[in-house]
């Protein structure tokens, strides 16, 4: 079930990063056909939004000072709330939504300790670009879900001002530190593919690959122009 660890069966090409590449021109995608049905994708999106939560505790743990501490508080604040926000749009359907979220739960364990960094640092990047990432991708299925459900989870996965913190904390790190810059945006670059395989693996395939590759690459396209407008924002390359 959870294969985004191992080599897909259907080879998906991971695009180029290209910050400056104008996604307009991409054919548009009928989303409803990516989209799973609407229990597996509130379970999965709720279990990534609580590994959000608990990465930005752990970074919150290990912060090095309590300023540090109290600007990235708001940020696991709001990504609880979205994790609860989404628990109950399943307890309007299912009378357990634990039993709904508990298959996804090892292989996005992997997942985290795939990606979570060497230090604080990387945590730090690891957990602002790749919920960036997830939150953009889970947002873009949401609009091919039922009318009654697809526009309030594009509503709780749209919020994310509170992870401006992340990006001080990371710039004021950086500019003081042109090394620890160029770390970081080898591993930005490093935690792009690994994520992607994490959206891949909630996508409903077809089982043609010529087909799935169409329709999934103007998705990941714009995903990843989006990754690199937050790689920008840090001045990192991506």
């Amino acid at each position: 079930m959870f294969g985004f660890l191992r080599r897909p069966k259907v080879r998906i090409e991971i695009p180029r990063l290209k910050p400056r590449e104008d996604v307009a021109n991409y054919p548009k995608v009928n989303l409803a056909e990516l989209t799973p049905e609407v229990l597996p994708y509130l379970g999965q999106v709720a279990y990534v939004q609580l590994a959000v939560f608990e990465e930005i505790s752990d970074a919150i743990n290990a912060a090095p000072t309590v300023a540090a501490k109290q600007m990235l508080a708001p940020a696991a604040g709001q990504a609880l709330d979205k994790h609860e926000r989404l628990v109950a749009e399943l307890r309007r359907r299912v009378a357990n939504p634990s039993e709904v979220i508990e298959p996804f739960t090892v292989g996005i364990d992997r997942y985290r300790a795939v990606v979570k960094g060497g230090d604080w640092f990387e945590q730090l990047a690891s957990v602002y670009l790749t919920a960036g990432i997830l939150d953009d991708f889970f947002s873009l299925l949401a609009q091919g879900l039922p009318s009654d459900i697809g526009p309030r989870c594009v509503a709780i996965l749209d919020a994310e001002h509170a992870r401006g913190a992340i990006t001080a904390l990371l710039s004021e790190a950086i500019t003081a530190d042109p090394v620890l810059g160029s770390r970081l945006a080898m591993w930005g670059r490093r935690v792009v593919g690994d994520t992607l395989l994490v959206c891949r693996s909630a996508i409903h395939l077809t089982g043609n690959p010529e087909s799935d590759e169409q329709r999934i690459e103007p998705v990941f396209t714009e995903m990843i122009a989006a990754h690199t407008r937050r790689m920008d924002g840090l001045g990192l390359t991506a």
